[in-house]
């Protein structure tokens, strides 16, 4: 593990930038960002066009370590270059942000209000070329729907089992189990996994931390205990569909918290704006999430 990386990542001031769409999600963040699917014929044509809106936002004066500490990538972008460097050795090499890979596969069908991981059987093989690309630390995602303590159980396992297997191979995990914003029971649901949480991180070997990335919490400051753990490098917030504004509100809320935001941060960004107006609209949005993230 790069140890200018994780010294970054645990005492840095900024937030995560989540550039991981993928799958599915792809054609809905290029219609964001004013890309039609009429644009593009194949998924090859739509990853190039969603590498050139990243590759601009990466390149933008705007992104710059001032203000960001990481930054998530789709498998795909990982693959490919900018200005002739793998995208992850891009990141920290010219702009001194530390890159992390989004891993999973996405969601298994709903069940008992959660939905897994799907499996991952080439994993290692993802890790190996994480490794050989710069690639610092890994991201996976399950949904919590409901507060049914049986099924969180099984999505907090689930993730430490990946996490274990990350750890092992040199990187540094995200563990993420995003609770539903528009849950009924949400905040019972927040209850069940931190109690969770809390019983896998008392089953981590001495001096082994993990990254944990929360959905924002229906109580101020309900995960506070968990950024002052003593396994945890870091708790990062994502925005779960909350619009740019009210994500920042309910972060600056929320001490030791920081940022790892996706649509929140490419808001209002379009591919026909001028490099003027693009800058400065993302130059906006990043020091609003930074400013939020500092409490």
């Amino acid at each position: 593990m790069n140890q200018k990386q994780r010294e970054r990542m645990e005492s840095g001031r900024g937030f995560i930038a989540a550039l991981d769409q993928s799958g599915g999600s792809t054609p809905k963040a290029l219609l964001q960002y004013g890309v039609k699917e009429t644009e593009y014929s194949n998924e090859e044509e739509m990853y190039t066009l969603v590498h050139e809106m990243r590759t601009r936002i990466i390149k933008s004066s705007a992104f710059s370590s001032d203000y960001i500490l990481g930054a998530i990538l789709f498998e795909n972008t990982m693959d490919r270059k900018i200005d002739g460097k793998f995208t992850g050795e891009y990141l920290w090499e010219e702009k001194g942000i530390v890159p992390f890979l989004k891993i999973d596969k996405g969601l298994a069908e709903e069940k008992n209000g959660v939905q897994l991981m799907k499996p991952m059987p080439e994993l290692d093989r993802l890790l190996d070329r994480a490794n050989e690309k710069g690639i610092f630390g890994t991201k996976m995602r399950s949904v919590i729907k409901e507060a049914n303590k049986e099924a969180i159980k099984e999505v907090v396992a689930q993730q430490f089992e990946v996490a274990k297997q990350i750890l092992a191979k040199g990187l540094m995990p995200i563990i993420e189990p995003e609770v539903d914003i528009y849950s009924e029971d949400k905040q019972k649901s927040e209850e069940i996994l931190r109690d969770e949480l809390r019983k896998h991180l008392s089953t981590l070997d001495e001096n082994v931390k993990v990254m944990l990335k929360l959905s924002l919490p229906s109580e101020d400051n309900y995960y506070k205990e968990l950024a002052n753990h003593p396994h945890v490098l870091r708790v990062v917030a994502l925005s779960g569909g909350y619009e740019r504004e009210e994500a920042n509100e309910k972060l600056a809320r929320n001490h030791g918290v920081i940022a790892s935001f996706s649509r929140a941060l490419a808001e209002s960004l379009v591919a026909d704006q001028t490099d003027q107006d693009f800058n400065k609209l993302l130059t906006s949005s990043v020091e609003t999430i930074y400013k939020a993230s500092l409490t």
